[in-house]
């Protein structure tokens, strides 16, 4: 008898959770829908750095969650063959200002060598070697390469991703559905019965699970970010992505491009307009470290809405007395590097069932789900 699972939202989670889906065992067994509203999603407005093994950060699941995160992504960017324009594997350099502070934070990520391969060579630079690794730099900072480190592109991610699973067994229809019951998914006046239900609609989800009388404890972020026109160097067109101290991430694209931020915005909620503002201030941020900068070099503006929960930790797993509902949200800033490890994990517990233990990776689902 074929399966069929739904998943209602198609960002980080639910693109990968529709991948997994269509690869693992017996996927011409199962139909996979999914819906998706893409309105003010925080992946598609994303570009990211994939780094998280120097964050101090004291949630250990959390940690444990990026650390498989920045493991999987390149082995799904690899599988899929995915361009350096989706993922590239490309290095981060994290600054710090203080002498002192460099050095603590130098053999911190030594110490963490020992026990994270994938992070990969680990140098100290000073301000002329870290100019000459991104050269677009006019007032470089000394910092701490991390040759593992990479950069995203959200929405491409999900987008080569579903292409994969819409080859095999994933059909996709665009616009809002709406759950009726545990098996029962409302669209456009038509009722779909499905086996079980993957919910992945981020700062939505609220929303998403009145129909059930679920309560999520979540709460949304408004983000934005700034392409920027910058000069181009045809020898540099691989540079690292920057986690500068005191400013916005620095993510060269190469090819005359630079991506400043994202920002958070606790006040503006689900409020989508690009603010000039903001725009501004992401610019002030990168002329610290790009003099010259002006308005009249951005390129496009985007902006996107996260989920975050009160202690900024992820939740995901069967939803408590829902046994065919599954959910994931609550990612905040790092759903670039956690929402890929997410999506597996319920793609693989939608197919095998029971009550799998995550607690490795999240605190009780019922912190979050009431």
């Amino acid at each position: 008898m074929r399966k069929r699972i739904a998943i209602i939202g198609g960002g980080i989670v639910g693109s990968t959770a529709a991948y997994y889906l269509s690869q693992m065992p017996n996927a011409d067994e199962r139909d996979v829908v999914m819906f998706d509203d893409s309105y003010g999603q925080a992946t598609k407005a994303a570009s990211g750095i994939i780094s998280p093994w120097l964050s101090k950060r004291r949630n250990k699941q959390w940690y444990n969650l990026a650390k498989a995160g920045a493991k999987l992504i390149p082995e799904i960017a690899n599988a899929t063959h995915m361009n350096s324009e989706i993922f590239d594997h490309c290095g981060t350099i994290i600054t710090r200002e203080n002498e002192s502070n460099l050095d603590e934070l130098y053999l911190f990520a030594k110490e963490r060598t020992q026990v994270t391969p994938e992070m990969g060579k680990i140098q100290k630079l000073d301000r002329k070697a870290v100019q000459s690794q991104i050269p677009i730099l006019t007032n470089p900072k000394s910092g701490v390469l991390v040759s593992g480190g990479s950069r995203i592109n959200g929405a491409l991610f999900c987008q080569h991703l579903i292409s994969i699973a819409k080859k095999n067994n994933l059909t996709v229809h665009d616009g809002r559905a709406r759950l009726i019951n545990d098996h029962t998914i409302s669209f456009k006046e038509q009722s779909f019965e499905f086996d079980r239900i993957i919910v992945a609609t981020g700062a939505w989800v609220k929303e998403t699970m009145q129909p059930l009388n679920v309560k999520v404890h979540v709460r949304p972020q408004k983000g934005q970010l700034v392409e920027l026109k910058v000069p181009d160097f045809p020898t540099h067109e691989n540079m690292p992505v920057m986690m500068p101290e005191g400013e916005y991430d620095f993510i060269p694209l190469g090819h005359g491009k630079l991506i400043v931020g994202a920002t958070h915005d606790d006040n503006k909620e689900f409020d989508l307009s690009k603010e000039a503002s903001v725009d501004n201030q992401l610019i002030d941020s990168a002329q610290n470290l790009v003099s010259g900068l002006t308005p009249t070099d951005i390129i496009l503006s985007k902006v996107g809405t996260r989920a975050y929960t009160n202690d900024f930790a992820p939740f995901f797993g069967i939803v408590p007395n829902h046994d065919n509902v599954l959910i994931g949200s609550g990612l905040g800033s790092s759903g670039l590097t956690t929402g890929p490890m997410i999506g597996k994990l319920l793609a693989g517990s939608a197919i095998f069932g029971g009550h799998p233990d995550w607690k490795m990776y999240e605190k009780p689902i019922s912190n979050y789900i009431s």
